[in-house]
């Protein structure tokens, strides 16, 4: 734990998002506006001590609206990468160990997925099922599996390979067994490395889905759909936009710095290099 501490990285991207984490779920506790009231009479209004960050076209606050709306666009990256961390990690796995016809078969899909761009396929999936909340975990979450089905499949042909792997095969035990008892606890802090990387391009895509608008359905806020419904103003009322836009570029931030600080901290070569 102290070695994790002392990792700047991991210390101020676990900041970033630990604050941003601690607004939306509080965000009752912190605004006595309801994102959803629509107030005519007050909108466009510019940020004042009523209104810290300003009204949009409808009159509701913008400050409201922000710290729900992280509720969903957290919520909708959470649930998209444990979409994809289950489905690639066990997928993955499952091709490296037992590689073969079934292995290529895998390999060749998971390309075919990666030739797709991440928006574009997550554009699909979500005309296809209709927008809604979990139609957002698939359609984000989905297109992200190739990502972790090729660190699981490559982290488990080396793990599969190792004597004590090799002794419970020869003893004969179950091939799933071997997998879940000896194979995915090694793969998983390598995944857990990536799906904080990850995570910030899952912010991206919901964010980008709302601005699209294709994202969560209004009334319900959404960093995304907040920018989307702000843009037309963003140069005469740019705080309808601006907040929204800052806080999506603030948790990305935060979650690549927490990536980079974990990818180092499992890298014994950086972590015991002079500076860290």
């Amino acid at each position: 734990m102290k070695t994790i501490l002392k990792n700047k990285f991991i210390v101020i991207g676990g900041g970033i998002i630990l604050v941003i984490a601690l607004i939306s779920v509080f965000a009752p506790l912190l605004t006595d506006y309801d994102y959803g009231k629509v107030d005519l009479p007050n909108k466009h209004l510019p940020p004042s001590l009523t209104h810290l960050m300003g009204t949009d076209l409808y009159g509701r606050d913008v400050w409201c609206r922000v710290a729900y709306g992280g509720r969903i666009s957290l919520t909708v990256a959470i649930g998209a990468m444990a979409v994809a961390l289950v489905c690639g990690t066990l997928i993955g796995t499952f091709a490296g160990f037992v590689r073969g016809w079934a292995g290529f078969v895998l390999d060749r899909i998971n390309d075919v997925m990666m030739a797709f761009p991440m928006l574009l396929l997550a554009l699909i999936i979500g005309v296809v099922l209709g927008p809604s909340l979990n139609t957002m975990f698939f359609s984000i979450g989905i297109p992200c599996i190739p990502m972790f089905y090729r660190v699981a499949r490559a982290t488990t042909m080396s793990i599969s390979e190792r004597s004590y792997v090799l002794a419970a095969r020869s003893m004969g035990s179950r091939r799933w067994r071997i997998i879940f008892r000896h194979v995915i606890p090694n793969v998983l802090p390598h995944i857990l490395v990536i799906m904080s990387s990850a995570m910030g391009g899952a912010i991206l895509a919901e964010s980008s889905l709302g601005f699209l608008g294709f994202g969560i359905p209004q009334p319900t806020p959404s960093w995304g759909l907040i920018v989307n419904e702000g843009k037309t103003f963003m140069f005469t009322y740019p705080w309808t936009t601006a907040f929204s836009g800052a806080i999506i570029a603030l948790t990305i931030l935060g979650f690549n710095l927490l990536g980079d600080g974990l990818r180092d901290h499992m890298d014994p070569k950086i972590r015991n290099s002079p500076g860290r």
